[in-house]
Formats: structure tokens, sequence, C-alpha cells
């Protein structure tokens, strides 16, 4: 199996990961980190990136008209995008993002507007005959609930990007997709939300053709996982219901095992766990006191630690939303999800085989606890892309 482009697989990293949102900062980066990934992983080919351009970034390429110079500099760095990353649309590293990143919503004019930028920007990145996937917010966050015109809005705004990319597909045998990422507290957060918006909404005035084709999933492993919803579930409901899953981003999430946990390390566990508790990302967590039970969802860690008055009394697992390494099993007394990729990898493979774009997705580097970072970026996204390249050879 080969990681490239023009493969039946396409791995790539997720280059959110980079601070900075404008052009200028984009490309610098991409030639600071990228590159250096590059040379670890592929020196001698092509290098698949996820590429994130936030809306200052898509909106200069457009109106400067450097999008066809963009491209052939990405070609001569031997970068190729084969997906986009449309979810974050302002500055995703600056010092407290928390619930911007779900801003503006798709009920709102500027998110299509956004995205229509990427579709534009995309059709001249990306090389001849292959497909392209655009991974973007799943509605809004989830609180207050939204109003039925709301939900309506976004269903349409959703809708006429797949008219476009439908146009886009005729006029060009160019073939790009949207996908929703479900995401712990958002409107949707999981793939039974998917079925209900499309069903509900999205279908409700449309080609159903059209937005089946043009409209699709985003499985984003590690919020499966903090949502306790198992794999081959997700999956399962998205393929009874004719939907279909665009891109997978390979991630993985912390989990704190307390029924493996001797009661008196507990609090050892609590005080590992409060390393994570950092203020520039929202790290939902869910908390299962035991496997029957239903879970009870925080919408950031600090919250959930709060209500831990008796730390030897805790049983069950915690889930957090914090994205770490993927090649990671444990660290200390605390988990991570690693094995949930594996499992979807060979469900995805079995149940969708047309699936082929894979983007590992660790974007919380620079904040993660002193302990896990590794001395240069570059170092731990070439070695992430290692892993994954090597277990998805075995499947």
């Amino acid at each position: 199996m080969t990681p490239l482009i023009g493969s039946a697989m396409r791995i790539g990293y997720c280059t959110n990961v980079h601070a900075g949102a404008d052009l200028e900062t984009t490309r610098a980066n991409l030639q600071q980190h990228a590159i250096g990934v590059k040379q670890q992983f592929v020196p001698d080919a092509p290098l698949g990136v996820g590429l994130w351009l936030s809306a200052k970034a898509a909106r200069q390429l457009r109106e400067e008209g450097q999008i066809e110079e963009f491209a052939a500099w990405l070609a001569e760095a031997g970068l190729a995008p084969f997906t986009l990353n449309g979810f974050p649309y302002g500055d995703f590293h600056q010092p407290v993002v928390k619930h911007e990143v779900y801003k503006p919503t798709w009920s709102e004019r500027a998110r299509a507007d956004y995205t229509l930028d990427l579709i534009e920007i995309f059709d001249t990145l990306l090389p001849a005959g292959t497909e392209g996937s655009i991974s973007t917010l799943p509605l809004q966050w989830g609180t207050p609930v939204p109003e039925a015109d709301q939900l309506s809005a976004a269903a349409a705004n959703l809708r006429a990007v797949a008219v476009r990319l439908a146009r886009l597909e005729e006029t060009s045998g160019r073939l790009i997709y949207v996908c929703l990422e479900p995401e712990p507290g958002c409107v949707i957060d999981r793939a039974q939300d998917v079925v209900r918006f499309f069903e509900d909404h999205l279908f409700a005035d449309g080609d159903e053709a059209t937005i089946r084709r043009h409209i699709r999933v985003c499985h984003d492993i590690c919020h499966s996982v903090v949502m306790f919803e198992e794999q081959a579930d997700a999956f399962r409901k998205l393929k009874a219901a004719g939907i279909h899953v665009g891109k997978v981003q390979v991630s993985s999430a912390v989990i704190v095992p307390f029924d493996e946990i001797a009661p008196q390390q507990r609090t050892d566990a609590l005080d590992q766990l409060r390393s994570f508790a950092e203020d520039r990302y929202l790290h939902q967590t869910v908390v299962r006191s035991a496997p029957a039970a239903e879970p009870v969802f925080f919408e950031d860690l600090p919250r959930a630690l709060e209500t831990a008055n008796n730390p030897e009394e805790l049983t069950g697992q915690w889930r957090v939303h914090f994205h770490v390494p993927v090649y990671m099993e444990r660290f200390g007394l605390l988990r991570t999800s690693k094995e949930q990729i594996l499992e979807c990898l060979e469900i995805a493979t079995r149940e969708m085989p047309e699936l082929s774009h894979y983007e590992v997705e660790t974007y919380a580097w620079d904040v993660l606890p002193e302990e896990l970072r590794q001395a240069r970026l570059s170092d731990g996204i070439a070695k992430e892309l290692r892993w994954f390249s090597d277990v998805s050879s075995k499947t």
C-alpha cells in the first residue's frame, strides 16, 4: 500500500495543526513543517496533505488571482492536497478558540461563501482525475438548540453548495464533496443525527441524488469515541440510510479507564488528566459510570473535573475530546482510543470500500502536556503517518 495521491487509499495529515490565518503564514508553515514531514515520510514522492485555508487566506487566493501560482508552488514543493479542512473559519491558533470554532454557522451565508471559495480553489489544486473532499462544521454548536428556521437555512445553504458542485462536475468532470463532521456537543454529534438531518431537512426540498453525491460525512474517530459510539454502529447507520462517508479523520481521544485503575490511584489519574485542561480549545468530556449507564456530557474538561469530589469512588470511563498522537496507546494511568482507529479502518474497508480519504488530524501538538510533545512538530507528524500507513497496509 502506498500513501500517495493516485492510490486506492489516500493518506495525509491535516495542516490545521499549523498556526497562522493568512496566506503568507500558511505558505511559510507549509515550507517549514510540511516539507520536514515529507523528507521523513515520503522523501521521493509527493506528500498527501489535508490543506487548511482560513476564510481570510482563501479569499486572498481568489481576490488576488493567486490560485494557479499557489497550485504550482504546492506541486513544486511535492505537496499534494486531496482533501481540505473547511471547519475552522478563522484563526484556529489564537490564545482562546473554544466555541469560536463553530462560527459562522451553516445557517449564515458567510459559511456557505467560505465553502464556495474553497471549492473554486480546490478545483485548481486537485490533480487531474482525482476526487476531492472538504470537511465542514456539523451545522453549529448544540446549545441553545437551534430554531426550525435555522435548520432550514442551514439545509438551504448546503443544498446550494451541492448544486454548485453538481454543475462543476458536469462542466469539468471534477467530483468534489462537502462532508459534515459530527462533533461532541454540536447539533450533529453522532451518525443518527446525520441521518435525521438528511431525511428531515436536506431531502425536504432538493434533488436527493445530487445531495447524496455531493454532501457526505467526515467521520472523526476521536469524536465518535468520545460519544461512546461504536465504530461499526456508526458506519452501519450511515450505510443503511444511503449516506456516504467521504473522509475519515484519523484521530485519538484520551480515555480514563477507572475500572482498570486501583482506587488508591484514581486521584493520581485525575491529576494527570488535569494536565490536559488547557485554555485554547474546547475539550468535551463524556462520563459513563458503567457499561449500561447513560453517558453524561460536559462541554469542557474543567467542568467534568469539578464534579470529581470522591475520586476513589469513580468507576467506568471518562472520554475526552483531546486529539493525542495516533500511535500512542497509553501514558501513565491514562490510555488512548488507538484501538478504535484499528477498528474503524477494518470496518470502513469492509463496509465502504469506495472510501479512500484518510486524514491524520492531531491539531493539538502545541498544547499537549510537555512530556508528550516531540522536539520538532514534523517529527511527530511523520511518526503518525508512518504508523498509520503501516497498519493500513495490513488491513
